[in-house]
């Protein structure tokens, strides 16, 4: 189901930003709306590596712009403590694979908190992790780890794909009440497009970004821009696709899922990261048991990405694979 004017809100006014610009437009009004917002991590008062926090560290000064030791348990650390004291940290682990490092006071600490002391204490912390495969960077720095977090009970996963989203979806983890996990993708930064500041985009909320009745198709991040070109080939076939970007992960969608499937009767999930207890696997099982509709998942194989454009080539998941699982899912239920 789309979102109702009352959940999310367009006005005239829109500016051509980044995902990057985005992202440090977001940050940007929420630290002028509330002084409980500041950035904690290494490299954030020049920017941050990817521009995500251009000009924040001279706007809002360095006290609410912190540049840290490298130390990513320290900075996880400390933002949660920020959080538990009254701050709403946004705290930057410069890739998902760096945030390893840090994941006992995540796990143990952020996501259990507000459980365990009977809601006495809460951890309104945004943990930015960029994730997937980024361009010649190997495997220690290509990872897309998003089902380990939605895995974990007690923070919300959040998976943007585009400039708007990356706009609205930060503002709205920030004023979160709870952790989240806030997964941006490396190779998005420099993609551009209209963002209007006035939309609001709920947590939780996934968007039917094109329609159709011959199958649903269900991605997220830089994944869901393959599917619109596989989209694109499938709809010059005769096949109409009803292409969901699900956006959070945790909690996801379910309800928009749910009733495109029972209305195709067809589903394909298609992520960039490993196939095997993939995030795809929750869904399709979900949306098999609830509505008995045809399932297929697509996902990169359990190898480790490689250096070389050839290798790393092995562990994407192109538009012309999506084709070809869409097609045979359609010709399968026909």
């Amino acid at each position: 189901m789309d979102l109702t004017p009352m959940q999310e809100q367009t006005a005239a006014a829109v500016e051509t930003l980044s995902y990057a610009q985005a992202g440090a437009r977001a940050l940007q009004r929420e630290m002028e709306a509330d002084a409980r917002v500041l950035v904690i991590g290494e490299d954030v008062g020049r920017g941050g590596i990817f521009g995500q926090y251009a000009g924040l560290q001279g706007r809002f000064g360095a006290n609410r712009v912190i540049d840290t030791p490298i130390s990513e348990a320290a900075i996880m650390g400390a933002g949660v403590g920020m959080a538990l004291a009254g701050m709403r940290p946004v705290v930057e682990m410069r890739v998902v694979d760096f945030a390893l490092c840090g994941m006992d006071e995540l796990v143990n600490q952020a996501a259990k908190n507000r459980y365990m002391f009977g809601g006495q204490g809460r951890v309104p912390m945004v943990a930015r992790m960029p994730g997937g495969i980024w361009d010649a960077s190997a495997a220690q720095h290509s990872q897309s780890l998003e089902a380990w977090f939605a895995h974990l009970p007690g923070v919300v996963v959040v998976c943007p794909s585009t400039p708007q989203d990356n706009y609205s979806l930060l503002r709205a983890a920030v004023q979160c009440d709870d952790p989240v996990v806030y997964i941006e993708h490396k190779t998005l930064w420099g993609q551009q497009a209209a963002v209007d500041e006035s939309r609001v985009v709920p947590l939780g909320r996934a968007q039917r970004v094109r329609e159709g009745d011959a199958l649903t198709l269900v991605s997220w991040s830089r994944q869901l821009h393959v599917c619109q070109q596989a989209c694109e080939a499938l709809a010059a076939q005769g096949v109409a696709v009803d292409l969901i970007d699900l956006r959070t992960l945790w909690p996801w969608d379910r309800e928009t899922v749910l009733e495109s499937c029972a209305r195709t009767r067809r589903l394909l999930v298609v992520h960039e990261a490993v196939q095997a207890a993939g995030f795809g696997a929750e869904i399709v099982a979900t949306a098999a048991q609830e509505t008995g509709c045809r399932i297929g998942r697509l996902g990169a194989p359990r190898i480790p990405v490689g250096y070389s454009p050839i290798l790393e080539a092995q562990s994407r998941i192109d538009a012309a694979r999506v084709v070809q699982a869409a097609l045979h899912l359609a010709e399968a239920s026909a």
